[in-house]
């Protein structure tokens, strides 16, 4: 028996969450394991990393992949249940459960987009004329697009504080906000005409940005993005950032082209984006280094 790829165990992981109650992924990779009749052997084979079993990874993706279909939820880490959209999926009986049958969950659909230039990074099909570092660049980029949507997700379940202060803490590794005293005064605070903080361009104070900081599930418009610099122009003020959670129409895109006032949009994606590169939010699995031969070392002359 070999280990099973992500997709073979999407039904067994399903059915074993039949019984409505809340699982740990432990107890789902224990499962599986008796399930494939896995030996000691292949239950400890590990990735070329050598830093996860081969079988928790696979588990896991089978899980995630679920999850984002809506078949199962997760309340809290690392333990989910089953979602009436996984029961009823059941009592149809299918005979298999792979990427192609979560096709026909939007979410799933969603989740599995990305824009068209990323596309052919996260195609499932292996192109036989990929060298292996293009497959690890590959393999990386996949990887990224998947935890900004899983960045994204985790937001939205925090509260609106929590919110304010992840904002506070990737302004302050960016080197906005000055101290994080006074970067905690001024996001969150003001509420002044669709203003929720202020907060300074550098540590001396030189300038300030006005902020304006929301969880919202539906796109913001160019109604809304009007408002905000209807409140910069109260203030007498020329610069600044709409964060989202979500993601802002065209109309609201173009708008900001046209206006003399400086506003950034920072849509969900992009905020995501920002806290993996200032490592906010986030932690580090794995470093992969690339090496190459040095031709001048080897070199005679």
């Amino acid at each position: 028996m070999t280990i099973p790829d992500y997709q073979k165990i999407m039904l067994p992981l399903l059915d074993f969450s039949v019984d409505e109650k809340e699982h740990s992924i432990g107890d789902a990779i224990e499962y599986i394991s008796h399930f494939f009749n896995l030996t000691e052997q292949e239950r400890e084979e590990l990735l070329p990393s050598g830093q996860q079993y081969i079988i928790d990874n696979r588990v896991g993706w089978a899980k995630t992949y679920l999850l984002k279909a809506g078949l199962i939820q997760s309340l809290r880490r690392s333990y989910f249940n089953i979602t009436e959209v996984g029961l009823k999926i059941l009592k149809e009986k299918p005979l298999d459960i792979n990427n192609t049958f979560l096709k026909q969950f939007p979410s799933f659909v969603e989740f599995r987009k990305r824009k068209e230039n990323e596309s052919r990074l996260i195609d499932e099909k292996v192109e036989i004329d990929q060298t292996p570092q293009e497959l690890i660049e590959y393999g990386y980029q996949k990887l990224k697009s998947e935890l900004v949507q899983d960045i994204i997700a985790s937001i939205h379940k925090c509260s609106p504080r929590f919110f304010e202060r992840l904002v506070v803490d990737l302004l302050l590794k960016m080197g906005y906000g000055g101290t994080l005293s006074d970067a905690g005064k001024a996001i969150g605070q003001s509420g002044d005409g669709g203003i929720d903080g202020i907060i300074k361009e550098d540590r001396l104070g030189l300038d300030a940005i006005y902020i304006q900081a929301k969880r919202w599930e539906a796109q913001v418009g160019s109604k809304e993005v009007r408002n905000f610099v209807g409140s910069l122009v109260g203030q007498k003020a020329i610069k600044g950032v709409f964060i989202t959670t979500s993601a802002f129409t065209k109309d609201a895109l173009e708008y900001v082209q046209k206006i003399n006032h400086k506003v950034i949009l920072i849509d969900g994606d992009f905020l995501a984006q920002l806290m993996i590169e200032n490592g906010i939010g986030v932690t580090k699995v794995n470093n992969y280094e690339i090496k190459k031969v040095d031709s001048d070392y080897f070199s005679e002359e």
